[in-house]
């Protein structure tokens, strides 16, 4: 990974890792808006006062941004107990990946509800293993689990995307 110290260079660094930043903060917050928020308080927060620190640069920002997800679940919670309103759902429909050029939309969608349907820790696992290329030694510090949980949650996410997704690729 590029070198973060240089002043300038976060600029380049965040345009090139951003999207899977995004794609990590998604899998902890009920938006894309919150996402993108979190992902932001995150960086800032890292460059400021985190980035002279030993090690990896992306795992140490994955988890600056696990922690500022948690804090924003537990603030919108506290408000919406506050507040006390329904929730209302959401006002239109959010991509986990953006739409590509001659893609199949049915398709995304069905791989997008298929990752939905997965216990969360195997999909925060899978989206830090895959999008994010973390090991499972750097997942599990992340989560703040061991590495051999890690590799477990990857195996059983995998396993099930196989089976519920198999139908389809024979289609």
């Amino acid at each position: 990974m590029e070198a973060t110290h240089d002043h300038g260079t976060w600029k380049h660094w965040l345009e090139a890792h951003g999207p899977k930043l995004l794609l990590c903060a998604r899998q902890w917050t009920r938006s894309l808006a919150d996402a993108e928020d979190v992902v932001q308080e995150a960086f800032v927060r890292y460059w400021r006062h985190q980035r002279h620190l030993p090690g990896d640069p992306q795992a140490l920002l994955i988890t600056s941004i696990r922690r500022a997800a948690l804090d924003h679940a537990r603030r919108h919670a506290r408000r919406t107990a506050r507040e006390e309103k329904a929730d209302g759902g959401l006002e239109e429909r959010e991509y986990t990946f953006e739409p590509q050029p001659g893609e199949d939309a049915d398709r995304r969608h069905e791989i997008e509800a298929a990752l939905q349907r997965l216990p969360a820790g195997q999909r925060e696992v899978l989206v830090l293993k895959i999008w994010n290329e973390l090991t499972f030694e750097q997942i599990g510090e992340t989560l703040e689990i061991p590495p051999n949980t890690a590799a477990s949650r990857y195996r059983y996410a995998l396993a099930a995307l196989r089976k519920e997704l198999k139908p389809a690729c024979h289609g």
